[in-house]
């Protein structure tokens, strides 16, 4: 399968038209960002890191009965997707209070969320990606009703499967975030599952493994997320 063109490009990812009309290729690059874009940086095989630990999960959920846009790898930086008509909506899962969550309501930092916050955000960089509630969703026409339920349900069942896959691992799965969208009628996990939009912390030192290496500067980001794909079994090809 070869890239045509390229149609979209985000922050660290490019989606190209391929010789398959409802068939993409999604790119990871070695770019960082952080702070809606205000923070950058290139880290040397970040790309090839977050493609194939991407395919891993998005497996892996499969496996567990979650249907995702993922096809198979193409490359070590390249995997083939399912185009599908985007929710510019993020849903996001909380099992412990961090980040953002604190600076808005007060709380303390680590807090165990019981039961997990849920929450869902417009993804719009240019905005911040605000908080929206379901009534927003509703009124301005991003989703249905059933369709909020099907995105809802699913966040919560990757959730449970996700916990207890990254426990295993002893990490702590502190909060994610997913997207979604239709393909043939049917709604899909799409985007990606990477370090880049979860947290995760070592359960014993509560040492952050993910993306605030970077946003708090505290080094060796691509090194960590491959700790973390060593420990839940996964052999990332760097050549």
């Amino acid at each position: 399968m070869e890239k045509i063109s390229q149609i979209a490009t985000g922050k660290a990812k490019s989606l190209y038209t391929t010789s398959q009309t409802d068939q993409l290729i999604m790119e990871f690059r070695d770019d960082a960002s952080a702070f809606d874009g205000k923070k950058k940086a290139a880290l040397d095989n970040k790309g090839k890191v977050n493609n194939q630990f991407n395919a891993f999960v998005m497996e892996f959920l499969a496996s567990k009965g979650i249907e995702t846009h993922f096809i198979k790898l193409l490359s070590n930086t390249e995997s083939l997707v399912y185009k599908l008509d985007m929710f510019p909506i993020e849903c996001v899962v909380r099992n412990r209070a961090t980040g953002s969550l604190c600076k808005r309501l007060g709380i303390e930092d680590g807090l165990i969320l019981d039961p997990p916050l849920f929450e869902f955000f417009l993804k719009d960089d240019d905005l911040g990606d605000p908080l929206i509630t379901v009534h927003h969703i509703k009124s301005f026409g991003w989703a249905s009703q059933s369709d909020i339920d099907v995105m809802s349900s699913l966040t919560l069942k990757v959730n449970e499967i996700l916990v207890d896959f990254f426990n295993k691992a002893n990490l702590i799965l502190v909060d994610f975030k997913l997207e979604f969208g239709l393909y043939d009628g049917k709604i899909l996990l799409a985007d990606e599952f990477t370090p880049d939009g979860c947290r995760l912390w070592d359960k014993d030192t509560l040492t952050k493994m993910d993306k605030d290496r970077f946003r708090q500067d505290l080094g060796d980001v691509i090194e960590t997320y491959g700790e973390v794909a060593g420990r839940l079994g996964m052999k990332i090809k760097l050549d």
